[in-house]
């Protein structure tokens, strides 16, 4: 009975010197940071890196961190500077500041992106989108993003919260201003379309005005050579005239008969 009694008062201190020990014991895994709060003291100014680390239980706790890029969809509906109504969706990456991890845990507590983006990226897109016009925003499309992405860097700043990529994924307008881009694309396709005729019009113009001039200067040689040649130059045109008909009606497969006495030519032979 001895061996029994001697055994178990060893075992008790044993057990408590194990549970001691793995509350001592704390991990941090890949990707994460850890904030030191201590009772006495508060929280520690220093975060803890990855790895197994020792703490003092009861005394101290670690609170951890996710400092990995999580991406957001922020979307707000605001006015444009020419009062049209605009719905947009940034995309933002963030993480928090390793370096001020404790002054986040302080002032924003674990929820510290819930807290701060969309807050300030309301902020941000309606303060950008109020400085352009509705067709700007559409033609200076870049320009707009830039100028969301320093103003949104500058205030996550200031919350120790840093933005790896800010760009804009969605961008509409109201039903009126939809409707007015269409009738403005329907009268440019009119107005190109109104031009085109025109412009055939006056190809069509210059063209009888250049077959017309070559048709004076054809009748014009006509009537000099028939001055000169008198009834030859008429002969001669009944020839090149009834040769053409000639070969037209040989290559004709339904003509089977074609007649050689000249009647066709029926041209004087004295």
């Amino acid at each position: 009975m001895a061996f029994p009694q001697a055994a178990s008062r060893f075992l008790v201190p044993l057990g408590l010197a194990v549970a001691f020990a793995q509350a001592s014991i704390y991990d941090v895994p890949g990707g994460f940071r850890a904030v030191m709060f201590d009772r006495f003291s508060g929280v520690k100014d220093k975060p803890t890196g990855e790895g197994t680390h020792f703490l003092v239980p009861w005394l101290q706790r670690a609170i951890l961190y996710d400092c990995r890029i999580k991406p957001r969809n922020i979307s707000t509906t605001t006015g444009s500077k020419d009062l049209q109504m605009v719905s947009i969706t940034l995309r933002v990456l963030s993480r928090p500041d390793v370096e001020h991890l404790p002054r986040i845990y302080q002032s924003l507590g674990m929820d510290y992106d819930e807290r701060v983006l969309p807050s300030i990226g309301n902020e941000v897109l309606k303060a950008i989108v109020a400085q352009f016009d509705a067709a700007e925003l559409i033609t200076q499309r870049e320009v707009v993003s830039s100028r969301i992405r320093a103003d949104l860097l500058q205030r996550a700043g200031e919350f120790n919260i840093k933005l790896e990529d800010v760009s804009i994924t969605h961008l509409t307008f109201g039903k009126e201003f939809t409707q007015a881009v269409e009738a403005k694309q329907i009268a440019q396709q009119d107005a190109e379309r109104a031009k085109f005729i025109v412009e055939k019009a006056e190809q069509e113009r210059q063209a009888a005005v250049i077959r017309a001039e070559g048709e004076a200067e054809a009748a014009a040689t006509i009537s000099k050579a028939m001055d000169k040649a008198g009834d030859a130059f008429i002969a001669l045109r009944k020839i090149e005239a009834s040769k053409a008909i000639v070969q037209s009606l040989a290559a004709n497969g339904n003509v089977t008969y074609i007649p050689s006495s000249g009647v066709l030519l029926n041209v004087p032979t004295k």
